[in-house]
């Protein structure tokens, strides 16, 4: 364990600021209540006006902005200044970078088709009619030979509004895509806690933390770097710290790095081997049932499986139950003490005993997890098995507690613009769209965990990509996913829709330019990361360069093409949805401020009470029954028993009905002479997963450097700033090199997002340092997710 405590000014008061102004401004707090709004173009120079807008990418935050345009063209910005200084949604400095994202001379301006081989990048201007006949043409061909499974709308987060996103109702109003479970942001999670919890991503909101809690453990989370800026949780957390400091309380960060959040807010940092976080919970748990730590009556209560008091009579007499697993009774006969996670975690058997006691010895431990934890090749158990560590004692459900999840997220205001039914009933885990263009057809609910059909009726032959990077750069293994995209006989359309020319982009058979939310009347709620509830209503701030083009309006003109436009807008332009939108919000609300009101305003947002997960469960049982099969915790699941027994699993795959350690593919134990290291991505500072990435100032700012340990740099040869060749089973990266104690030795850290830079003709060596040049493209046993922080790599100096 490592003290870094910092010495840091204080910050303003929390919660009490949040209520003085809820009780000060009742249901309605504004830009004009907080006394600018209007004043601010009042303020500004003649030839000046402000319109508000918000930060659109995908880091949770949504902070807002107040572009100053002069002469038709934005000249500066600030952001949000509205009200009191704990409760201002202001932008970070990747935010601040969106004035030079919206006016980079890299701008996509014109619709285009290729010319050259898929994935060269080469293309040539046509005319908008050519582009949408094209796709109305491959969409109608694609329907008539394959059917509508054949068609799917990739997943994509790097523009986020009410309106932004109308491919997959376009794709309904047509007869329907091949649908999708899950995100890459949390997959394991979102496929595994269902079956202990009922339900997943229900965490308490960090306001609780804030306000009652004693402790603070948080697994691979480090929200000063992928969720900063004032509309985003990193307020929180820092207001936190100051809280719990008063409370004699304390920050716990278990990561495999020191991170930015563990270097300027914690007070102890546990260095810990990526991917081993079930081992060293498990250990956790062993030393509480050692010394009766355990609260037997609260998991007699309020959980099923803990040990064979409350097993379902399937498993009874089995040993089975996860205490079995834990004393050495259980599935792999191995008792997890402290000195058996030890060597595993990297975390001396001593700091396990601890951090054990400290969380049993806190009132209130508030237990979290980042989704960095869960993407790993054995996240399904990872999230699970951190969830165990607040149930087995008992502080769960209460005042100040948590899940073990990550931090509660907020509703919303207002809703987006429907996309109707799908009539297809086929879907795939996200992560899986490769293997469906590559073989659709072999794909089942048993090998490939496909849902709503045994089996798919068909590989994808179209798919249509707006504003997402995954189709390469942030999906595993870029040079397998790329030698199955650019065999046209798979896929046979690619759509790229997009504001610049991405990795992905150069995939693009049609590539069509997207106009920004700046440039476009647009609404946007709050984020949904920091606590609060909030909508933002402006624009545009300029005029869309080129031909660009909003995607509402083009889905609008590829429905005409198939006499359904009426059908696809229901006689509303996109304006018009905006408003009715917004109305529908205020009919349901009743408090916020009506649409023109709004138009002036800019900005409107309001604080909410803190949330404590499961609290109505905690409360009674009875009334309030999860949904799980049981109606309770389901520390045991039978459905994930039942899945183990009838999946197509490879043979190094294993399913286990509770939360277990297992090293997962390239995990613990996967390292070789070849391949002597363990690396793991983390989410870097100068970019939101790809979103920024091309913007120069910010590179400079914040360099795409490897973390490597001087015990594994100095027998290398390796110095701060050297030239790294990285290489792993997958394939090779040029990366700077980062020598640093912060990370744990025999680990690497590898900031993700990097666009990838390689002559995929050639040697397909990337020298734009993509992390996903080194990731293997293979599913996870059960979600089939992304556990691309998995990985084994060697590292040597470029000479």
């Amino acid at each position: 364990m490592v003290d870094c405590s910092p010495t840091r000014r204080s910050f303003v008061k929390g919660a009490g600021s949040l209520a003085a102004v809820a009780a000060a401004a009742g249901a309605v707090t504004s830009a004009g209540a907080f006394g600018r709004g209007d004043a601010l173009a009042s303020d500004a120079a003649p030839s000046e006006r402000v319109v508000w807008s918000r930060c659109n990418v995908n880091c949770g935050g949504g902070c807002w902005f107040q572009y100053h345009v002069v002469d038709g063209k934005i000249a500066y910005m600030e952001s949000d200044n509205t009200g009191s200084a704990d409760f201002q949604g202001r932008a970070c400095l990747r935010g601040r970078a969106m004035r030079k994202w919206i006016n980079h001379p890299d701008r996509l301006m014109y619709p285009m088709k290729r010319v050259g081989k898929r994935g060269e990048g080469k293309f040539e201007r046509i005319s908008w009619d050519e582009a949408i006949d094209s796709i109305a043409s491959a969409l109608k061909h694609v329907i008539d030979t394959y059917g509508n499974e054949a068609i799917y709308v990739n997943y994509g987060t790097g523009m986020y509004s009410v309106t932004g996103r109308t491919s997959n109702r376009l794709m309904n109003v047509l007869g329907g895509s091949l649908r999708s479970m899950f995100d890459y942001s949390a997959h394991m999670a979102e496929a595994a806690m269902p079956f202990m919890y009922g339900v997943s991503l229900n965490g308490s909101s960090m306001t609780e933390c804030l306000e009652n809690s004693d402790l603070l453990v948080m697994f691979g989370n480090s929200p000063a770097e992928t969720r900063m800026g004032g509309g985003n949780i990193v307020w929180d957390f820092t207001r936190a710290r100051e809280a719990l400091k008063e409370r004699g309380g304390k920050i716990v960060s278990i990561d495999p790095r020191l991170n930015e959040s563990v270097s300027g807010h914690s007070d102890e940092w546990i260095p810990i081997r990526p991917g081993t976080d079930a081992a060293l919970c498990s250990a956790i748990a062993h030393e509480w049932i050692v010394e009766g730590k355990v609260d037997k009556e609260f998991l007699d209560t309020y959980c099923v499986g803990f040990d064979e008091d409350t097993m379902p009579e399937s498993a009874r007499g089995m040993n089975r139950s996860y205490r079995d697993y834990i004393m050495g009774t259980g599935y792999d006969r191995v008792e997890k003490t402290p000195e058996w996670a030890a060597p595993i975690t990297q975390v001396p058997a001593d700091a396990i005993r601890r951090l054990a006691a400290d969380i049993a010895a806190a009132k209130a431990p508030f237990i979290t997890q980042g989704w960095g934890s869960q993407r790993h090749s054995n996240g399904e158990d990872t999230c699970r098995a951190i969830c165990m560590l607040p149930l087995l004692i008992g502080k769960w459900g209460l005042p100040g507690t948590n899940s073990g999840e990550r931090e509660g997220m907020p509703g919303a205001l207002v809703k987006t613009i429907p996309n109707g039914e799908n009539p297809v009933k086929a879907s795939i885990p996200v992560y899986q769209w490769v293997n469906a263009v590559d073989h659709g057809k072999d794909m089942t609910a048993l090998n490939a965990g496909v849902k709503g059909v045994d089996r798919l009726p068909s590989d994808i032959k179209f798919v249509w990509n707006y504003a997402g990077n995954c189709l390469t750069n942030q999906h595993g293994d870029v040079n397998y996913t790329h030698d199955v995209l650019v065999d046209e006989s798979k896929c046979e359309f690619i759509v790229v829709y997009d504001t610049v020319l991405t990795d992905s982009a150069k995939y693009a058979d049609i590539l069509l330019p997207d106009a920004m939310r700046a440039e476009q009347l647009n609404m946007h709620t709050q984020g949904y990361s920091e606590w609060y509830l909030g909508v933002g209503l402006g624009g545009p701030a300029q005029e869309v360069p080129g031909e660009c083009r909003s995607s509402y309006d083009v889905c609008a003109d590829i429905a005409e093409r198939f006499g359904k436009r009426e059908e696809f807008t229901e006689g509303r332009t996109q304006e018009e949805w905006i408003r009715f939108l917004y109305e529908q919000g205020v009919q349901a609300d009743g408090n916020m401020p009506t649409y023109d009101e709004m138009l002036k305003m800019g900005v409107y947002k309001r604080p909410l009470p803190p949330k404590v997960a499961f609290a109505e469960f905690r409360a009674d049982p009875v009334a309030n029954p999860l949904k799980t099969p049981s109606g309770k915790v389901e520390i045991y699941s039978e459905q994930l028993a039942s899945i183990a027994d009838t999946w197509d699993l490879g043979a190094d795959e294993r399913i286990f009905p509770i939360p277990v350690f297992q090293p997962g593919h390239h995990g613990y134990g996967a390292v070789t002479d070849e391949f002597p290291l363990y690396c793991c991505g983390f989410h870097h500072k100068s970019r939101t997963h790809s979103s920024f990435g091309f913007i120069e100032e910010l590179e400079k700012v914040a360099r795409q450097q490897l973390w490597i340990n001087p015990i594994d740099a100095e027998p290398r040869g390796i110095s701060t700033g050297d030239m790294l060749a990285v290489s792993s089973p997958a394939g090779e990266v040029r990366i700077e090199a980062k020598v640093t104690p912060r990370v744990v030795p025999g680990t690497v850290a590898f900031p993700q997002g990097a666009w990838h830079k390689a002559d995929m003709s050639g040697d397909r060596v990337d020298y734009g340092a993509c992390v996903n040049t080194l990731t293997q493209y293979r599913p996870t046993p059960l979600a089939k997710g992304n556990g691309t922080h998995s990985m084994i790599v060697q590292v040597e100096r470029v000479r």
